[in-house]
């Protein structure tokens, strides 16, 4: 990963990033949020000319080979602040299976998925949701945030309610993914 760390991260305009040498925080503003992060100390951070740039600490007691997974971790990190505050990231799931519906009033989700109970999930407020439901098209479920980790872990926390099956087909996948189908059982070979 250390390619990747000596890659410089550029930082568009409306966007502020802020780094505190003493504490290791990384924070970052823009027009979609602002998140933090802690940054380990064996890797040095310098902002200047709308320019993030990434350099490892020599002089820390880590390990070589952690400074350089550190080096490629952290400017990863950085850049999906980056791009989150300024763009932001969306995930759309798509919920396959007779019966299975969600609807939102507010960030309170309420999804039913052939339980004998509706699942309901209250979301933080960073993350903003959109459901739509038309006749004969799969129910769809829209999340909006500039926190890429957040949103992952809310997207990975509702596919577990109902994983994708190889045999019908059925349960909640990303909008596009393309589920592996297995054939049944078959008649008794002769």
């Amino acid at each position: 990963m250390s390619r990747i760390g000596k890659l410089p991260i550029s930082v568009p305009a409306g966007v502020t990033v802020n780094f505190d040498a003493k504490t290791n925080v990384v924070t970052v503003k823009g027009p979609k949020g602002e998140l933090a992060q802690d940054v380990d100390p064996s890797v040095k951070m310098e902002v200047a000319d709308g320019q993030i740039t990434f350099t490892i600490d020599e002089n820390s007691p880590v390990d070589t080979k952690q400074k350089q997974a550190f080096h490629g971790l952290y400017r990863s990190l950085v850049n999906n602040m980056v791009v989150g505050v300024s763009e932001g990231y969306k995930k759309v799931l798509e919920l396959v299976g007779v019966g299975y519906r969600v609807s939102n009033q507010g960030n309170l989700i309420e999804l039913s998925l052939g339980y004998t109970h509706p699942i309901f999930i209250e979301l933080p407020k960073e993350v903003k949701v959109e459901t739509k439901s038309e006749r004969n098209q799969n129910p769809l479920l829209t999340l909006e945030s500039c926190d890429k980790q957040l949103l992952g872990l809310i997207c990975a926390k509702i596919r577990s309610f109902r994983k994708p099956e190889p045999y019908k087909g059925k349960g909640i996948l990303f909008q596009g993914e393309v589920i592996r189908r297995k054939s049944g059982k078959t008649a008794a070979a002769k």
